[in-house]
């Protein structure tokens, strides 16, 4: 077993999901029922044992619960977002990972952070400064996270961090120049490329809409499992944001 993945279903209320930079398109619920469901079972394929955050119906964007805390160790970050409408999903988050035993702390205000700007790659701690997470709330994680380096990084007409460049497991930076500026950006063909979840060794997950990025990824000799989740990336989300892994 390779740890806990925290995760929660979508609710009959996510095509009232928050849209920044795509135009809104409509949203099956029950298609996302079911892709959530089958991204949930390849987790756990994986070795990464689901554990589901209390529901919550009443809060469109409450799958995606990547934004609301940062696990570093056995520290859990619980974060405040910067779209007002959403920090109620921090409450439930909260007991699911002090149930986890994890000890648990927060963004305060006049911070704000999403968990979708956190990019964590070894002992380096990317953060982006974007419409959600300020310079006030990177502060702050920086001091809950002592032994960590931050690095700020702008982002250009994304949502979070996550959304431009994630890591492979072996370190490599995979994202798009056009939306941030890191050195030695690996570029996938496919902008869903971007994003990358590490699964353990040399298994990762990506979206079945970056088939190119899939195969490139295999030539590097890397284990690919894709999962179909179109009715989130409608909502600017992507495999990324709709778990948090903790490792064991």
């Amino acid at each position: 077993m390779s740890g806990i993945a925290l995760v929660r279903k979508p609710g009959p209320r996510i095509a009232e999901g928050i849209v920044t930079h795509i135009e809104r398109e409509p949203v099956d619920y029950e298609r996302a029922v079911h892709q959530h469901d089958a991204y949930v079972a390849a987790l756990a394929a994986a070795g990464w044992r689901p554990v589901h955050v209390e529901p919550a119906d009443h809060l469109p964007d409450g799958p995606f619960v990547e934004d609301a805390v940062v696990v570093s160790g056995r520290l859990a970050v619980l974060t405040r977002p910067g779209a007002a409408e959403r920090r109620p999903e921090v409450e439930s988050v909260e007991q699911s990972v002090r149930d986890l035993g994890l000890k648990a702390v927060r963004i305060a205000r006049p911070g704000t952070l999403d968990g979708g700007d956190v990019l964590q790659v070894g002992q380096t701690v990317y953060v982006g400064r974007s419409g959600r997470t300020n310079d006030e709330g990177v502060a702050q994680l920086a001091a809950l996270l002592p032994e960590r380096r931050i690095v700020p990084v702008d982002l250009r007409g994304v949502l979070h961090l996550k959304s431009a460049v994630t890591a492979l497991p072996d370190g490599t930076l995979i994202g798009d120049p056009a939306h941030v500026d890191l050195p030695d950006l690996l570029e996938p063909p496919e902008e869903p490329g971007a994003h990358v979840v590490p699964l353990g060794g040399d298994r990762v997950l990506l979206a079945a809409s970056a088939p190119r990025t899939a195969a490139l990824l295999e030539r590097r000799g890397l284990v690919v499992t894709t999962v179909d989740i179109s009715e989130f990336e409608r909502l600017e989300g992507c495999v990324t944001c709709l778990s948090v892994l903790v490792p064991a």
